[in-house]
């Protein structure tokens, strides 16, 4: 492995075990979840819509949605899209559409950059201890004003204080501040919550040296824990739409000695 990513750090701190299915096995996902599938189309749907307001262009909803539509057929092409109970493909395409609906109508910022690429050492903020492994990520959008933002979907609200301690907004800070040589001025999470009548809720927090000191821990364990080959397997509701649940041993009641 040449690299670590937040998702990655995420993915080992949420469920070990599909990491490794994941990035060291490459196991072939049978089916996408919906709710990765619907994730997918409406961040493509924004970084289009950042880019025309990045070139001063004008958005009709229209064409924002069509967006939409073309992103949500892609994700069909090479797999099944598996879809939770009582849930329904019309539904998830009109409530990708209220949101992009909710964001055009409510957000007014200036777009300084979208979708921006990182690879960076990872390095400790203060002594400079090197990991000897590259930070790679994108970061969703980065608002006039040194701000930087991320869009998440869920179907409920987030709490605040998970997004104080979000680790992707810190791996994003560190990564702004290595690149830029100051501190991003404030991080915010917009999050769109499904729902009978969906919503949008920004969600503003901050970040300082002691939280990228934090994140550089975070990382090195989780590192450590790849080398070592420590893939331990945490059951949870996230379970319920794993990819690789037919040959989980959690998940099918088998513990290995």
């Amino acid at each position: 492995m040449d690299h670590l990513s937040s998702s990655q750090i995420n993915l080992y701190l949420l469920c070990a075990l599909k990491y490794k299915y994941q990035y060291i096995d490459q196991l072939p996902k049978p089916f996408r979840p919906s709710a990765l599938a619907f994730g997918s189309a409406f961040h493509s749907a924004l970084a289009w819509l950042h880019q025309q307001k990045a070139e001063g262009k004008s958005v009709k909803i229209e064409m924002l949605h069509r967006i939409f539509d073309s992103d949500w057929y892609c994700q069909k092409l090479d797999k099944e899209i598996k879809f939770k109970a009582g849930e329904r493909e019309s539904n998830l395409i009109s409530i990708g559409k209220e949101f992009l609906n909710l964001y055009l109508e409510n957000n007014h910022v200036e777009v300084q950059d979208y979708e921006v690429p990182f690879r960076i050492p990872l390095k400790h903020p203060t002594n400079g201890k090197n990991l000897g492994i590259n930070l790679e990520g994108f970061i969703d959008l980065l608002e006039k004003g040194h701000s930087i933002v991320e869009f998440k979907t869920s179907a409920q609200s987030m709490n605040i204080n998970d997004v104080h301690h979000n680790i992707q907004l810190s791996a994003y800070g560190y990564a702004y501040q290595v690149l830029n040589h100051k501190e991003a001025q404030s991080f915010k999470i917009i999050n769109f919550v499904k729902g009978r009548k969906p919503k949008m809720i920004v969600l503003e927090t901050q970040r300082n040296p002691k939280d990228y000191i934090s994140f550089f821990y975070i990382a090195s364990e989780v590192l450590k824990g790849i080398k070592a080959n420590v893939f331990p397997p945490k059951y949870g509701f996230w379970c319920r739409d794993c990819e690789y649940g037919s040959i989980c041993p959690i998940k099918k009641g088998y513990k290995k000695n």
